[in-house]
Parts: C-alpha cells; sequence; structure tokens
C-alpha cells in the first residue's frame, strides 16, 4: 500500500488587538459598552493591589504562601467577564482576580491565605468551585460539570483555568479528550505565563503552541496575546458563544506572564534574567489599557486617583473583617470539622466532643 498524506484542516490563530501602546487594530476592536471596559480595569486594578497588600503582610508573617495574580490579571478578567451568573468557574490556585469577579470576597481570600478553610467557603449561590491546589486536579471536574450542563439543555457552560504546566498532566488529556468526544459546553483557558514554577514552557512539550494541543482532540484552539483584555475578550467571547449554541468546547491559550514570585516560598531570581523581567514590563496589561481608555476619553488622572484611594481603603477594611474572623476561629477550633462532610460521620463527631470537652476543661 502507498504510504499517503492525511489531511488535516485544523490550524491555530493568534489573537492580539492592542499595542503595548494601548493603541487598539480598529478592524478587530470589539464593541465593549463603557461600564463594562470601567469595570474590568477596576477589577485588574482591584487585583493587583490586593496581591501587593497580600505580599506585605506575608512577609509580616501575618498570611501564609499564596499564589499573586500579578501580570496575568488581563487573562483572567477578560475570560470572566463573558460569563454569567448561572456559568461555573472552576479555577486552579492562582485565579484569585477571576475569583473576585465573581463575588468571592477579599476577606475570605485573606482567611484562605492565612490558612483557615473556612476561608474557602463560596459564596451561596455562587457557581465557583473552591480552589484546587494539585496540578491539572480541577480541570477534568469543569468537564464533568459542562457535561451535566448539557444533559440539562441548559446553555450555560464551565470555565476553568490552569497553567502552562497543567498541559503536561494527564488530567487535562483526558479532560481535553472527554470534552471533544462528548462535546461539552466547557471552555479551557490556558494561562501560559511561561514557567511552569521554575522549569520553562520550552523544557515542557516540543509543541510549537499550547493552543495546537487542542487539535488532537477534535476541539478548536487560539492562542491569544494574554496581557491584551480586548484580544482575551474576544477570544473567550467567541468560545462562550459555540458552547452556548452547542457547538462545544474551546481551548485558549493566554500567553501572559507571571510580574512576580510563583508564591511567596519561592525566588524567580534563580531561573530567570532581569532583563526578560524587564521585557515583559513593558507589556503590563493594567497599563496597556489605561492607555486605550484614557485615549477614549474613559479615564483620566483624577478617576485613576479616586479609584486607588477607593481600593487602598477597600483592602484595609477587608484585612479588618479578616482579623475578626480569624479571632473568632480561634476562639471555635472545633469548627474545622464542620464543613468535611454533608452528614459528619461518628468518628469525626467523637473528635469534635472530645475537643470542646477539653476547652470547656481547660477554661474552667
Amino acid at each position: 500500500m502507498p504510504r499517503k498524506e492525511i489531511g488535516l484542516e485544523s490550524t491555530i490563530d493568534y489573537l492580539s488587538i492592542l499595542d503595548t501602546k494601548g493603541k487598539p487594530d480598529k478592524d478587530l476592536e470589539p464593541r465593549i459598552g463603557k461600564e463594562l471596559l470601567l469595570d474590568m480595569h477596576r477589577a485588574m486594578v482591584r487585583a493587583r493591589r490586593f496581591d501587593e497588600h497580600q505580599l506585605r503582610w506575608q512577609r509580616q508573617g501575618r498570611l501564609g504562601t499564596f499564589a499573586p495574580v500579578i501580570g496575568q490579571e488581563a487573562s483572567q478578567i477578560g475570560t470572566v467577564a463573558v460569563l454569567d451568573d448561572q456559568d461555573w468557574m472552576v479555577p486552579a490556585y492562582r485565579q484569585s482576580a477571576a475569583a473576585l469577579w465573581r463575588g468571592t470576597p477579599l476577606a475570605g481570600l485573606l482567611l484562605y491565605n492565612a490558612g483557615y478553610n473556612e476561608g474557602g467557603e463560596i459564596p451561596e449561590g455562587q457557581n465557583d468551585l473552591p480552589i484546587a491546589i494539585p496540578v491539572a486536579s480541577q480541570i477534568p471536574h469543569a468537564v464533568g460539570i459542562g457535561y451535566a450542563l448539557k444533559q440539562e439543555g441548559s446553555g450555560h457552560l464551565a470555565m476553568t483555568y490552569f497553567g502552562d504546566g497543567a498541559t503536561s498532566e494527564g488530567d487535562f488529556h483526558e479532560a481535553m479528550n472527554f470534552a471533544g468526544v462528548f462535546n461539552t459546553p466547557t471552555i479551557f483557558v490556558c494561562e501560559n505565563n511561561q514557567y511552569a514554577i521554575s522549569v520553562p514552557r520550552e523544557k515542557q512539550t516540543r509543541a510549537g503552541t499550547l493552543a495546537q494541543k487542542a487539535i488532537a482532540y477534535g476541539i478548536p484552539g487560539i492562542q491569544v496575546d494574554g496581557n491584551d483584555i480586548l484580544a482575551v475578550y474576544s477570544a473567550a467571547s467567541e468560545a462562550a458563544e459555540r458552547a452556548r449554541k452547542g457547538d462545544g468546547p474551546t481551548l485558549i491559550e493566554c500567553v501572559t506572564y507571571r510580574m512576580a514570585v510563583h508564591t511567596t516560598a519561592d525566588d524567580p531570581g534563580k531561573y530567570r534574567t532581569q532583563k526578560e523581567e524587564e521585557q515583559w514590563q513593558k507589556k503590563d496589561p493594567i497599563e496597556r489599557f489605561r492607555k486605550y481608555l484614557t485615549a477614549r476619553k474613559l479615564l483620566n488622572k483624577k478617576k485613576i486617583e479616586s479609584l486607588e484611594e477607593e481600593l487602598e481603603k477597600e483592602v484595609k477594611s477587608a484585612w479588618d473583617e479578616a482579623e475578626q474572623r480569624m479571632a473568632e476561629l480561634d476562639r471555635h477550633p472545633e469548627v474545622m470539622f464542620d464543613h468535611l462532610y454533608g452528614e459528619m460521620p461518628a468518628y469525626l463527631g467523637t473528635q469534635r466532643k472530645a475537643m470542646t470537652d477539653e476547652d470547656d476543661d481547660a477554661n474552667g
């Protein structure tokens, strides 16, 4: 039998709309209302300032290890902004910007990062899953939710986030395969920040893009400038429309950069250069978006200063609330048993009672 070529029609597009000076490609510029544009800007700055405060509090010993989102705000806000309240958001461990957009309180994230599991509680009616620490473990969950939504015929979708390192995990490939086979309304958002902790992207895979991994599973894939919120929003809007119409999943690779540490237990100076960091600083997603909004007369120096003052008060107020909740939980440590099972097993009930009895004895 002669050897013959198998024709594959799939291709991968790259999308960028805003240049580093905030000037858009008018042919590609999406139509986004004034209010949404300003809401997205506020959400990006809010996430950035929140992490800057958290980094200081962590160095002071007031918080534990956490993963800052600094530099990746556009990748998260540009995607999560296309969801409605009935859609589902399935995060990894760096999706604080997306979680805050969805309604997670600042104080809750502070409580979680201070080591209190109660901070991981999802507000009532918010269709999000809790933070997932094991790499890629949340991706199959999102596909399962998408499968259920399809069975219900709800017209809603599930969006899940993960990093470039997760694409080297089996869970990612199993989830992509299932989503492709069953045509689930799932949007896979890969935040390619160039490093899986300290392992550079080129040492993880020989693939020219991460988006092309979608081709093997019969799924549309697209690579976008992850520091360009207009490009991210456009790609996510197309993916959401496709999912809602019953046309299945999409993989979006957001090419971005982690401008801070992987976590507060990390020293990026050990594996990347200052020159590299400076090059990516020039692509700061917030500065790029601000230039765009300023050019459109939606922002000015006075409005920016007012926003910064507002966010400073909001973050400090959240810390005060978190401290109060920490003090209350320290007085009642037995609540740690209350959020593990729908119905508490007998052995945990026994342990809980033993703890409360011991506390009662200690307090006279």
